[in-house]
């Protein structure tokens, strides 16, 4: 039997065993020297609206930007929503339920279910394209405050109507297709067409509510438009194919808000690049996350530039020849 001084000895001994323990331990560290980032480790939720080119490169910009800053330190939960909000929804909750350390939210649906399910981890969103609307806030400054920031997709209405007018100037009426469930959708064409009725254009909307009616929709806009616009819609890019074999069949040019649409339905856009307003995000992450930066005073960046594009395929399809300072889509 061991005596009361042998007993105290051995429990302090135990007790400091466990403190050594506790401070070693492997919750946000790790014990390997690749992280570059002195042992902290990161777990970054990423919940993308839906599958689309455009989509798809923000997100490999992102993720490619925070790796380059941060190795093997940041690890990355990835979800596909397609398309709908009420899977933003859960996949937010589950983000929230694992105590990720920061979220990026890629597109508009993300964006307002992040919002909702936490107003302590940080969210970037990027692929939006006007947080006021997204956000539903008054009297913008450039800075959502909070939790929130993170990039734009928003390229110049106004040089996309000058666009416009530039390669169709005898048109009179334009077509407004949009999906009516994307807010962003709607700000963009309420937006564009005061632009366009300045320039003397007749234009009427055209929303369908998801892929369901986006063919007879289309076909309406057809009917009475002598071009289409289409702004940056996730709806409308997951399903250029529905969208192209309607215009190219009547014969109705659209010019779109960003290439992964033109590519697939149009003849001419002013794009930004979405892997580098992706890249843009991942670089805004690192400095969240390594303390460098206050995401509650980070403003929403935009792309830096834009550029004039044309789809070769669909130009030949429709007779048209585009000016020399537009570049082809690859």
């Amino acid at each position: 039997m061991k005596h009361p001084a042998q007993w105290t000895a051995l429990l302090t001994a135990a007790a400091l065993s466990l403190t050594l323990t506790a401070c070693t331990g492997t919750t946000g560290q790790t014990s390997g020297d690749n992280d570059g980032n002195g042992g902290e480790t990161y777990v970054v939720g990423i919940c993308q609206q839906m599958t689309h080119d455009a989509l798809d490169a923000a997100t490999q910009g992102f993720k490619d930007a925070l790796t380059e800053e941060l190795g093997d330190a940041v690890t990355f939960e990835e979800k596909d929503a397609g398309g709908e909000y009420a899977n933003c929804g859960t996949i937010m909750d589950g983000f929230v339920a694992d105590g990720v350390d920061l979220i990026l939210a890629n597109a508009t649906y993300p964006l307002q279910a992040a919002a909702s399910a936490t107003g302590d981890i940080p969210i970037l969103g990027t692929s939006v394209t006007d947080y006021a609307t997204a956000l539903s806030l008054d009297d913008w400054t450039g800075t959502v405050g909070g939790n929130i920031s993170g990039t734009s997709d928003l390229a110049p209405l106004d040089q996309q109507a000058q666009m416009l007018n530039e390669l169709f100037p005898e048109a009179k009426n334009v077509g407004l297709l949009y999906c009516s469930g994307e807010p962003n959708s709607v700000y963009q064409v309420e937006t564009i067409r005061g632009y366009l009725e300045d320039m003397g254009y007749t234009c009427a909307q055209y929303a369908f509510t998801d892929v369901n009616d986006l063919s007879s929709v289309t076909q309406s806009a057809c009917d009475s438009s002598d071009v289409i616009y289409i702004p940056t819609d996730n709806t409308a890019a997951a399903n250029t194919e529905t969208i192209a074999n309607v215009v190219l069949s009547a014969g109705v040019p659209v010019v779109a808000g960003e290439s992964g649409i033109c590519s697939g339905c149009g003849v001419a856009t002013l794009s930004i690049s979405y892997y580098d307003i992706g890249y843009t995000t991942g670089q805004m992450a690192a400095q969240i996350l390594t303390g460098e930066a206050d995401i509650s005073t980070m403003p929403v960046e935009y792309a830096p530039t834009v550029t004039k594009m044309y789809n070769a395929a669909n130009c030949e399809a429709l007779g048209l020849t585009m000016p020399e300072d537009y570049e082809p889509i690859g």
